[in-house]
């Protein structure tokens, strides 16, 4: 910095230090005897007016001495400054006011000989006005000093504020201050630091003065401005603007090169070094680590950045001190929270809010860079083992910054420390890193060291911040660093168990620790080898011991904030709510581990689990059939019975498992052909094991073909084939060839020869039945195939709509009469529409009220026809017709009721047209009467009726359309209560109006799909009526095969409860139809389970036009 490098501010307003004005008593300060000034000590504004005066800009034309308002830094040209010089000596001199200042500095300048001597010198006036400074400053330290010792002054009155302490300046002395500071530190401390001491950008400057003399003028200047650092109201605004120049000028001193100290003592530079460690003490820590790193300035490897090369090139620090401040460096990482001090001190001010891909690169080169520094153990340091324990715990407390501006740093160069460290020292970094920060989930796993049962019940081994802040400890350190070392991946499986007990834990409840458990399970089971991943899912399932799962004395309770907590548990001393727990215990780890799996199938985790569990069972079956070929021997040692036990839950387990996977996985669970091998090849070998025989030979049998039917649409062209398919479908050959000897049933055993063949024949043969077999898993109709004993004519499904069942003995005689000619009239209705009225004028109230009167009539012809006539009516929207609309729907519903069927069904027609146009109002009406019948009628009558309004409710929802949709949910319900009403007639008939019902609505059931479903279940598994079941399963039939393709989703809740359904209809069911109609169910649903299984292939010709 140049002498004229700083610009004086406006000059500032004295404060008023008291009230009054009053002049403060000098009460400390040195004593100068034989002086009378110093009798008097000079205020602090008295000071600051001094330094206001030696740094005042040169006055401009026509303005008077001090006038002049502060100019560019410029403008202090040495011969201003020695004009100022000048006038505040004059001013010193002269003033009588100014003695007491005068004797103050004069003292000040005894005890500093190198700045008495400067300031009296006139041939560097930048040097003399260093001095000048300096010295006027340090009066300023000495006063304020003094001021701050003295008593208090009295309290103000009560609500007024506080006083400021005596030696506090006000805002416009502070700015002359620190101008003061800035020229005392341009002047007297920068032009004597030698290049690449102290960073400033261009060239170096000429020192102006000889070598001789510049190393006791920078000693005379860092003392000083050492000593005014100690003074907090001088010390703060020094050492945060001026702090890295301080330090320079101490190191240069201390630990500089001979050379640049002549005329400084060993003594002093001894004084210099313990200066320089008294500095970096008590300094703002991050602050002096970052005036460090800029003495230290740039490595000599490292390439300056694009950003940086458009600045001012900067000289290269010296190599001693480069080292020195590397040693500082390192003590103060060493120092009680030295970690953030370091992360602080290098990232504060970066990264915060910066934008684009250039910030974020920077910033990431600067977490890399402080991971490598921290990961690095000093020179300074002894062992590697104890900076590793000192270092380590302040690491893991970066992880728990809340600052949020600061925080996503802190925790990248964390995980980045902790897993440079796992690589550089694997041992040192599993003791003092990785075991602290899983030691609360350590802490409560089965292999635990710890005495749970002196811990009295309910006793909290973890509280709820302790496992929350742990749980995200390890998702930033292992998910977020994304490091798949061995060290990492062994350290996390020791605790998955627990992890996976606390992911089922909050699968349960609602807690914030779902997700972060569920992505480190998913972390884990994708970075591992696959064989890794396989016994860690076995483990969580509990078939094996490959993770601690959590303490059996241990379990966790919901925390007060989302999270959880885990405690000791309670002794349960009833035995059966103890069994009951854990049996509920392990289907909650299946269907949790199920979940797990289903985020793992793209990966193909997920199928290669399945096909293990598919093998596991096959040794299950193996087991079975070789115990029961032994004789049961009794007794046994209880080391026998208990493997005994062990063997049997292991074989629930597998079935368990299997069978959850099974309803739950979703039809991409395999990924590839390797897969699909792999699963045909467990069936094939289970069925060889044990072929099916028994309550379950069903089940198996379908198994099997659905297995060798998968490789026959393979075979068949349904998946393009390499040859490197063909080698591994070939590993089936030897199943199908003992299958085809051994196998009891010879249709398979003909299958399994002719898909040997074809596989080694790579399908350049392929018989009928492999075609067959192909077309039935492609939901393709084979030409010929094999009736069921089940498929006889009389179980095929009745008519729909809303047409009565066939009624059985609790009919009347005439009902097979009456249905015939309903369905005749019906059927004419339907095609012929509504008969023509007599005149298509509007009828006058006489002549409307005479067809109101003949439909009342005793002969069913003069009857129907006034009913029809009426219906016409509505139907040509006659106003007086409609105005009467309540009394014709009376008349309609009174003569429902009539037991001819040309009466009832003229009126089932006007009811129907009228809710047509009337919905809203005659609806309502409809479904009560459905529900509730006529009082004081018979059953039989009542029942009759009721079928009747169930065919008017259908054809209006028919005639509604679309507009059927807002009055769904009544319809279905009028329907549900109909099926569980005792007469099994009015059952089967609200059976058969509910599947129409959901034919009219499209299948959109919505919310209550649910309701329809366990209905439909409840009554086909418990109803004692045959018909009665063979609706309802009609009705399943309905909903598959109206809904086609989309039965997956419209029916995705309920369709495993379909499937069960027919499945036991099929099996427990004695009636025939209803067997029937559940085997044409099954069908519908396996067709379009095919069909989105392997949809058709099509050829496409794709013609892109380039630009």
């Amino acid at each position: 910095m140049a002498a004229g490098g700083v610009a004086p501010p406006r000059p500032p307003t004295s404060p008023r230090w008291r009230r009054g004005g009053a002049r403060r008593p000098s009460t400390a300060g040195p004593k100068m005897a034989g002086s009378a000034e110093s009798e008097l000590a000079p205020e602090p504004e008295q000071v600051v007016e001094a330094l206001e005066l030696l740094l005042r800009p040169p006055a401009g034309p026509g303005e008077r001495d001090g006038g002049a308002e502060p100019g560019p830094e410029s403008a202090l040209r040495p011969e201003t400054l020695l004009s100022n010089a000048a006038a505040l000596e004059e001013r010193l001199r002269l003033v009588p006011a100014w003695a007491a200042l005068r004797g103050l500095r004069r003292a000040v300048l005894s005890r500093a000989p190198a700045l008495a001597a400067g300031a009296a010198g006139e041939s560097d006036p930048g040097w003399a006005i260093a001095c000048g400074l300096l010295a006027l400053l340090l009066c300023l330290k000495e006063r304020l000093a003094a001021l701050a010792a003295a008593p208090p002054a009295a309290a103000c009155g009560a609500g007024a504020a506080p006083p400021p302490s005596a030696d506090t300046l006000s805002v416009a002395q502070g700015r002359s201050v620190g101008r003061a500071l800035r020229a005392a530190v341009g002047l007297g401390l920068v032009p004597y630091l030698p290049p690449g001491v102290g960073q400033r950008p261009g060239p170096p400057a000429t020192p102006p003065a000889p070598p001789a003399a510049r190393g006791a003028r920078l000693h005379a200047t860092t003392v000083a401005l050492a000593e005014l650092a100690e003074h907090p109201a001088l010390g703060g605004p020094l050492l945060a603007r001026h702090l890295g120049l301080l330090l320079a000028g101490l190191c240069l001193l201390g630990h500089g090169p001979a050379a640049h100290s002549q005329g400084v003592s060993e003594a002093e530079r001894a004084r210099c070094r313990e200066t320089l460690r008294h500095v970096l003490d008590r300094v703002y820590q991050p602050l002096a680590v970052r005036e460090l790193l800029v003495l230290q300035g740039r490595p000599k490897q490292s390439p300056p950045s694009p950003v940086e090369e458009t600045k001012p090139a900067l000289v290269q620090a010296p190599a001693w001190l480069r080292r020195l401040c590397g040693q500082l460096l390192s003590e103060r990482l060493m120092r009680p929270n030295g970690v953030q001090a370091v992360v602080r001190g290098i990232m504060e001010g970066t990264g915060a809010g910066g934008a684009g891909a250039e910030a974020a690169a920077v910033d990431w080169r600067k977490c890399d860079t402080v991971a490598k520094i921290l990961a690095s153990c000093p020179q300074q340091c002894l062992s590697l083992e104890d900076y590793y324990r000192l270092v380590c715990p302040q690491i893991l407390d970066l992880l728990h910054i809340q600052d949020k501006l600061t925080a996503r740093q802190f925790q990248r160069v964390a995980t980045t420390t902790v897993l440079t460290m796992a690589k550089e020292h694997p041992q040192l970094a599993e003791k003092h890193l990785l075991q602290p920060l899983l030691a609360p989930l350590l802490r409560c796993s089965e292999t635990a060291e710890l005495a749970v049962e002196d811990l009295s019940a309910g006793t909290v081994l973890v509280t709820e911040a302790e496992l929350g802040s742990c749980v995200e400890d390890v998702l930033k350190v292992y998910v977020v660093g994304n490091d798949s070392s061995s060290l990492l991946l062994g350290s996390l499986q020791s605790v998955l168990g627990v992890v996976f007990s606390l992911y089922s834990f909050a699968k349960q409840n609602v807690s914030y620790l779902r997700s972060p458990c569920q992505e480190i399970l998913l972390w884990f089971l994708e970075k591992s080898e696959r064989e890794e991943s396989l016994a860690v899912l076995e483990g969580f399932a509990g078939l094996n011991s490959s993770v601690s799962a959590l303490h059996p004395q241990c379990r966790f309770r919901a925390g007060s904030e989302g999270g959880a907590t885990i405690a000791v548990e309670e002794t349960i001393s009833d035995e059966d709510e103890a069994l009951y727990q854990k049996v509920s215990l392990e289907q909650s780890r299946v269907e949790n581990l199920v979940e797990l799996l289903s985020h793992c199938q793209k990966s193909g985790l997920a199928g290669d689990f399945f096909i293990r569990c598919l093998k596991a069972l096959t040794c299950v079956a193996a087991e079975d059939e070789a115990s029961s070929n032994l004789a049961a021997v009794p007794g046994g040692s209880l080391l026998e019975l208990e493997q005994y036990h062990a063997a049997q839950r292991r074989k629930l387990l597998v079935l368990q498992l299997v069978a959850t996977l099974c309803e739950s996985v979703s039809d991409t669970v395999f990924t590839d052909i390797v897969q699909v091998e792999e699963f045909v090849a467990a069936t094939l070998q289970r069925a060889c094991v044990s072929p099916a025989r028994g309550p379950g030979a069903a089940a198996e049998t379908q198994t099997l073909a659905m297995a060798m039917g998968l490789v026959a649409a393979m075979l068949g062209g349904a998946v393009q084939l390499q040859s490197g398919d063909f080698a591994v479908l070939k590993r089936l050959v030897p199943l199908l060839e003992e299958l085809s000897r051994t196998y009891p049933e010879p249709l398979t055993q003909e299958l399994a020869a002719d898909l040997r063949i074809a596989i080694c024949t790579h399908g350049a043969f392929s018989s009928g039945t492999v075609g067959a077999a192909a077309d039935g898993v492609l939901g393709k109709k084979p030409e010929t195939g094999v009736q069921s004993p089940a498929s006889t004519p009389g179980g095929a499904p009745g008519p729909g709509g809303g047409q009565a069942p066939p009624q059985q003995s609790r009919s009347s005689p005439s009902a097979p009469r009456e249905r015939s000619e309903e369905q005749s009239v019906s059927h004419e209705a339907v095609t012929a529409g509504p008969a023509p009225a007599p005149c298509a004028d509007s009828l006058a109230p006489a002549g409307l009220q005479e067809l109101l009167v003949s439909a009342y009539d005793p002969q069913p012809p003069s009857r129907a026809a006034a009913l029809r006539h009426l219906a016409s009516l509505i139907t040509q929207r006659d106003p007086e017709a409609l105005r009467l609309q309540e009394k014709l729907l009376q008349v309609f519903l009174e003569n429902i009721q009539h037991e001819d069927a040309f009466v009832y069904l003229s009126a089932i027609q006007g009811v129907a047209l009228l809710s047509s146009e009337y919905p809203e109002r005659i609806l309502p009406v409809l479904l009560a009467r459905y529900g509730c019948p006529v009082r004081g009628t018979e059953d039989t009558t009542a029942t009759i009726t009721r079928m009747k309004l169930g065919e008017v409710l259908m054809r209006v929802t028919r005639a509604l359309g679309d507009v059927v949709f807002k009055h769904r949910e009544p319809l279905v319900q009028a329907f549900l209560r109909g099926a569980r009403d005792p007469d099994s007639t009015l059952r089967a008939s609200s059976l058969s109006n509910l599947g129409e019902l959901c034919q009219r609505l499209g299948f959109q059931l919505g919310s209550i799909v649910h309701e329809v479903t366990s209905c439909l279940t409840a009554i086909a598994k418990t109803d004692p009526e045959a018909e009665v079941r063979r609706a309802a399963v009609h009705v399943v039939v309905v909903l598959l095969r109206g809904l086609s393709e989309k039965a997956t989703e419209v029916l995705q809740d309920v369709l495993r409860d379909l499937y069960r359904l027919l499945k036991h209809v099929v099996v427990a069911e004695p009636d025939g139809a209803t067997v029937l109609h559940a085997q044409l169910a099954l069908e519908e649903l396996d067709a379009v389970m095919r069909r989105v299984l392997f949809p058709p292939q099509t050829l496409e010709k794709k013609i892109v036009v380039l630009p």
